[in-house]
């Protein structure tokens, strides 16, 4: 069974130009650098990310990354802007901006997720999403692999109910 935990510490910004920074944070119990191995590499993204990447994400460049839900899979074009290992990476996806810090912590890491998105519509959706990848990235580095939770499959896993305790919070 399936414990997707409770939610998150999470804070939500306005930016200047009507999009919205969702500020997600998560302890791991693994390196920093076993952190940004999962975050880069796209074997291990495939098994928590929502999407597919066709390349490692560890060298900024461009990249596509290939959004997945059931059979459908919708390639969006990504630009890796910074990639610091272990401890930093930013790609833009399609519109969105995605930034991970990654801090070490008590043998641990301090995982920060802060992803710009269009709209404060989407916010509640967008952690829950987000929430639920990075319970089973948890999982996966803790050696007891869930298998990835993608698209229309997140409602069977609590979705609805992260997504309404987390739009509570905005």
């Amino acid at each position: 069974m399936f414990d997707p935990g409770p939610p998150a510490a999470v804070t939500y910004e306005q930016e200047l130009d009507d999009r919205w920074t969702l500020r997600f944070t998560r302890d791991l119990r693994h390196p920093p650098e076993r952190v940004w191995q999962a975050l880069t590499d796209p074997s291990l993204l495939d098994q928590w990310a929502p999407f597919t990447a066709l390349r490692d994400l560890g060298t900024p460049g461009d990249a596509t990354l290939v959004m997945v839900d059931g059979e459908t899979r919708v390639p969006l074009d990504a630009t890796v802007r910074v990639a610091e290992p272990p401890a930093l990476l930013v790609y833009e996806w399609g519109p969105d901006l995605l930034r991970w810090e990654l801090a070490p912590i008590d043998g641990g890491t301090r995982l920060t997720l802060r992803h710009t998105t269009g709209g404060r519509d989407m916010l509640g959706k967008v952690t829950a999403g987000w929430h639920l990848c990075v319970r089973v990235l948890e999982l996966l580095l803790d050696g007891t692999p869930h298998g990835v939770i993608r698209g229309g499959d997140a409602k069977r896993f609590g979705f609805d109910d992260l997504c309404a305790a987390y739009e509570s919070r905005i």
